[in-house]
C-alpha cells in the first residue's frame, strides 16, 4: 500500500549529526541510568520488605514486579503517540518526575497495596522516557554513528541496574530499605530540570534526503504490524525480556535461598557484575553490530541470535549446579552475552521505521515486550517455586527456555533484514 503524501508533510534534510548531540546523549544517558537504577533497587530488598510487610509468598512478591509493568506498558503507547506530535523534552520530564515521586513513595509504604501502587507510578513515568529517549537520539545523530549512540545510551541499563542491586543492598544493610528508595528516587528531579537545557532535534533531522513529516494516525500505527522486520525484531525481544526480567527480579534472592549469600553480598555480587558484564557486552556487541552491518544488511541480527545462544548453557548451568562459585562464574558469562543486545536491538526497532514514527514504534515495542514478557515472567517463575515447596531453582530454569525462542525469531529477522537489503540493492539504493 502507497501513501500519498503532500509537498507540505515532507522535508528535505542533509543526513548530518545535530550540533549539540553529545551533550544531548550524555543527559539523556545519565537519565537512562538513573531510570534503571530506581528500577531494580527493590530487588536488592525484596527479603526486608518481605518480612516487615508480612507478605506471605513468593507469588505476591513477584506482583510487585507485575505493578511496575502494568503502569510501565499501559501508558507507553499514549506517550509514544504524543511523542510524535508533541514536545520531547517535556515529556520526559513529566515522566522523570513521575517516576521519581513514585520511588521516594515506595519509601514510606506501611502496606502491600500501596507498595503496588508506588511501582505503578515509576512504571508510568518510565514510560515516558523508555519511549521517547531512543527516538530523540536516533534523530540526533545520523545514520553511520546512530548505533554506537544508542550503545552509549544502553550502557546505562546494566550501570543502573547494578547500582540499584549494589546501592539497594548495602544502603538497607546500614540505613534500612525505606533509605534506599529516598536516596536514589531524589536526584531525578534534579535531572528533570536539566532537560529543559538540551537541544531537541527535529524529527527526521539527522536522515539524508527528504522525510516525511506527516502526523501520526491510527492508521498508520496499524500499519506496523505488517512490517515484518519490526515484528520479528520485536518478537524475540518478547521472549528476551521475558526472561531478563525475571532473573533481574529473582537473582538476588535464588542466591541468597540456593546458595546460601546473605541479601547485602548477593547485590555486592550481582551488583559489579552487572557493570563489567554489562559494559564489556554492551561494547562488545555494538562493535561486532557494526562490523558485521558493514558487510550484511543483516549484521545487527546476526549479533542479537549468536549473542543469546552463546548465553543459554551457561544459564543452564548456573541455575541447575550445586556449586556456589560455578553458578555465579556462570551468571557472569551469561549477562556478557546478553547484554550483546541491548544496543542492536534499538537500533534495528528505530531503522524499521519511518523517522516520524519512531516514538511510536518504540512505545508499541515497550507495550508488547512487558505486556508479553516481564509483566508476568517474575510472578510465574515465583509460582512455579511455589509450586516446588519454594524451589527458587526449578522456577528460574523456565528462563534458558525463553532465550532460546528468542533467537528463533531473530534468525528469522536475518531472513528478512537479508531479503530487504537485496531488495534495496536491485533498486539502487
Amino acid at each position: 500500500m502507497f501513501v500519498t503524501m503532500n509537498a507540505s508533510e515532507i522535508s528535505t534534510n542533509t543526513g548530518k549529526t545535530m550540533p549539540g548531540a553529545n551533550r544531548m546523549l550524555l543527559l539523556l544517558t545519565v537519565i537512562n541510568l538513573f531510570n534503571f537504577l530506581d528500577r531494580y533497587v527493590l530487588s536488592a530488598v525484596l527479603e526486608p520488605i518481605k518480612a516487615e510487610l508480612n507478605i506471605k509468598n513468593d507469588g505476591d512478591m513477584g506482583r510487585m514486579a507485575t505493578a511496575f509493568m502494568l503502569g510501565y506498558f499501559l501508558t507507553s503507547p499514549i506517550f509514544g503517540y504524543l511523542g510524535d506530535r508533541l514536545s520531547r523534552k517535556k515529556l520526559m520530564a513529566i515522566g522523570v518526575i513521575g517516576w521519581s515521586l513514585g520511588t521516594c513513595l515506595t519509601g514510606i509504604a506501611q502496606g502491600f497495596s500501596f507498595m503496588i501502587f508506588c511501582r505503578v507510578m515509576v512504571g508510568l513515568g518510565e514510560a515516558s522516557f523508555g519511549a521517547i529517549g531512543p527516538a530523540v537520539i536516533s534523530d540526533a545523530f545520523e545514520s553511520k554513528r546512530r548505533n554506537k549512540a544508542i550503545t552509549i545510551f544502553s550502557l546505562a541499563i546494566p550501570l543502573g541496574a547494578a547500582l540499584g542491586f549494589a546501592l539497594g543492598g548495602v544502603i538497607a544493610a546500614s540505613l534500612g530499605w525505606r533509605s534506599a528508595f529516598f536516596i536514589t528516587g531524589i536526584p531525578g528531579f534534579l535531572l528533570a530540570a536539566l532537560l529543559f537545557f538540551i537541544p531537541e532535534p527535529e524529527r527526521g533531522q539527522s536522515e539524508e534526503g527528504a522525510v516525511s513529516t506527516e502526523k501520526i494516525t491510527v492508521k498508520r500505527l496499524w500499519s506496523l504490524f505488517s512490517n515484518r522486520e519490526y515484528l520479528f525484531v520485536n518478537l524475540g525481544y518478547i521472549f528476551y525480556t521475558f526472561a531478563m526480567g525475571a532473573f533481574s527480579f529473582w537473582g538476588p534472592a535464588f542466591l541468597h535461598r540456593v546458595h546460601g549469600l546473605d541479601v547485602a553480598d548477593a547485590s555486592l555480587f550481582l551488583g559489579p557484575t552487572l557493570v563489567v558484564g554489562g559494559i564489556l557486552g554492551t561494547l562488545i556487541g555494538g562493535y561486532f553490530a557494526n562490523k558485521w552491518r558493514e558487510r550484511s544488511p543483516s549484521g545487527y541480527a546476526k549479533l542479537l541470535v549468536i549473542s543469546v545462544l552463546c548465553a543459554v548453557p551457561f544459564s543452564f548451568i548456573s541455575f541447575l549446579t550445586e556449586n556456589t562459585l560455578l553458578s555465579m562464574v556462570c551468571i557472569a558469562l551469561s549477562l556478557i552475552f546478553l547484554f550483546q543486545s541491548t544496543g542492536p536491538i534499538n537500533t534495528v526497532i528505530v531503522e524499521s521505521v519511518a523517522p516520524n514514527m519512531r516514538a511510536s514504534a518504540m512505545a508499541i515495542c515497550i507495550f508488547m515486550i512487558h505486556a508479553f514478557g516481564d509483566l508476568w515472567s517474575p510472578e510465574l517463575v515465583g509460582r512455579v517455586s511455589d509450586q516446588f515447596g519454594g524451589n527458587l531453582r526449578i522456577g528460574m530454569l523456565i528462563l534458558p527456555g525463553a532465550f532460546l525462542l528468542a533467537a528463533v525469531f531473530w534468525f528469522f529477522l536475518i531472513k528478512e533484514q537479508d531479503k530487504k537489503g537485496a531488495l534495496e540493492l536491485l533498486k539502487g539504493k
